[in-house]
């Protein structure tokens, strides 16, 4: 590979089909396919199809296009699918909208607010280890979903929401369902929302659900006048600059986006940490022997983080080989120049974490599952954009230090309480969807300390 460019307009990339382009060979196996053209045709490859494509593979092209260029950029098309139920929230909002909502909602991820979180963290994941049997097997897929989502209810909008955790859960997997099929199918991603396909009839469904218990969270605190330090109550009572407040649509909007991104690719994370930890017994006796180091049997705390160094590691390298979001896709609103190449309005950029965190010209052994290799300051050394579990540029994850602040914790937490083993040795496969789910329950017993 190397990352100079031609005086091609256009760069090398698979023939396609006639028709669809690179879709029927990308909708097979996205992970493998976006792999093997990094592999094949280098730093930047030509996808054909409807809407024509860039793949960018490089961590210079990736800056340009998350940083440099992207006033030029907008979110991908493929946002449209998911907008039913995340609306004009922070994840798919764009311009000046976006800039005033991002501003109005960083403080409520300023450091020290989040720092509060740290209890609440450590309180749910208690009341999580106080339902465990040892010797029990359990999905630690689903436990994590299911505890992150408890935990973000609670931080973001200060409700206990037990009873709606199964509403949520269905609402996550309908949406995860529809765009699997619509974006993987050129006929159902032209066909519009409101066409009643079962699939569009399941999604439309999950979502009056979910907005059920997401309308009533906002009307009780309306209701009670109360404000408090939550995102909720800052949705409901901060003013724009020309006074105005958010609708309960919009309050909406937002709630949805931090409910369902806020807990999931933490989950995901924790997940896939599990996994590989039972698969390497030598990693899990390093994370041990810190803890027993650190914590000397007693819950971890906020003020313990800076000691947890190999905890973080593992954080650390969990997200470089299965990142929550695999793939960062823009569209072109305006004809730019990336990579040398002139890019014209409409066509598509992609950058895939899954394949830049795997190359071997910035991570030696780049399938060995190794923490290690992340002592001594070895993320300063690394190209910007080599490493990117959480985005980049002005449209980086805004919650990116609760979340590791929020996953480091409940690792150090639950693997002091418990030794968590799969009950099967089979490999368990992602699922790129539009996070990397796995793609079976990763079943595992409970074994106590």
């Amino acid at each position: 590979m190397n990352t100079s460019t031609t005086s091609s307009p256009i760069p090398s990339g698979p023939n396609g089909h006639f028709l669809l382009g690179a879709l029927p060979e990308y909708s097979r196996n996205p992970l493998e396919f976006m792999s093997k053209c990094a592999r094949t045709y280098g730093d930047v490859v030509y996808l054909t199809g409807l809407i024509p494509s860039y793949l960018l593979n490089h961590p210079d092209f990736i800056e340009e296009m998350l940083v440099t260029q992207h006033q030029h950029l907008i979110k991908s098309q493929l946002g449209k699918i998911t907008k039913p139920l995340l609306g004009n929230g922070l994840l798919l909002s764009e311009g000046d909208f976006w800039k005033q909502q991002r501003h109005l909602i960083q403080p409520a991820f300023h450091r020290s607010r989040i720092a509060a979180y740290a209890e609440v963290m450590i309180d749910y994941t208690q009341r999580m280890l106080n339902t465990w049997l040892p010797g029990e097997i359990r999905d630690i897929h689903h436990e994590m979903m299911n505890l992150t989502l408890m935990i973000a209810a609670k931080t973001f909008f200060g409700s206990e929401i037990e009873s709606d955790v199964d509403v949520i859960d269905r609402a996550v997997k309908a949406m995860l369902e529809h765009f699997d099929r619509r974006s993987t199918n050129l006929l159902l991603f032209l066909l519009p929302d409101y066409v009643p396909t079962l699939g569009n009839l399941r999604f439309r469904h999950a979502i009056k659900q979910l907005d059920t218990v997401v309308y009533r969270l906002i009307q009780e605190r309306r209701s009670s006048g109360k404000q408090t330090d939550d995102l909720l109550s800052m949705l409901l009572y901060l003013q724009a600059e020309d006074g105005t407040r958010m609708s309960d649509r919009q309050v909406r909007d937002e709630v949805n986006t931090f409910l369902l991104a806020g807990h999931e690719t933490t989950a995901l994370t924790l997940s896939w940490a599990w996994y590989l930890l039972s698969k390497h017994p030598e990693v899990e006796a390093k994370l041990l022997a810190e803890l027993q180091t650190v914590l000397m049997g007693r819950s971890p705390s906020l003020s313990d983080l800076p000691r947890l160094r190999y905890t973080e590691w593992i954080i650390l390298e969990t997200m470089r080989l299965y990142p929550p979001v695999w793939a960062i896709p823009r569209t072109v609103a305006q004809d730019c120049e990336i990579a040398g190449y002139p890019i014209k309005a409409g066509h598509g950029l992609v950058a895939s974490p899954w394949v830049v965190h795997r190359d071997p010209r910035w991570f030696s052994n780049p399938d060995q599952f190794n923490p290690d290799r992340w002592n001594n300051d070895f993320a300063k050394n690394l190209p910007t954009f080599a490493y990117f579990p959480f985005g980049g540029g002005s449209r980086i994850c805004i919650g990116k230090a609760f979340a590791m602040m929020e996953a480091c914790l409940l690792l150090a937490a639950i693997a002091s309480t418990y030794r968590i083993r799969l009950v099967s040795q089979e490999a368990v496969k992602p699922w790129a969807s539009l996070t990397l789910r796995p793609k079976q329950a990763i079943k595992v017993c409970l074994n106590r300390r």
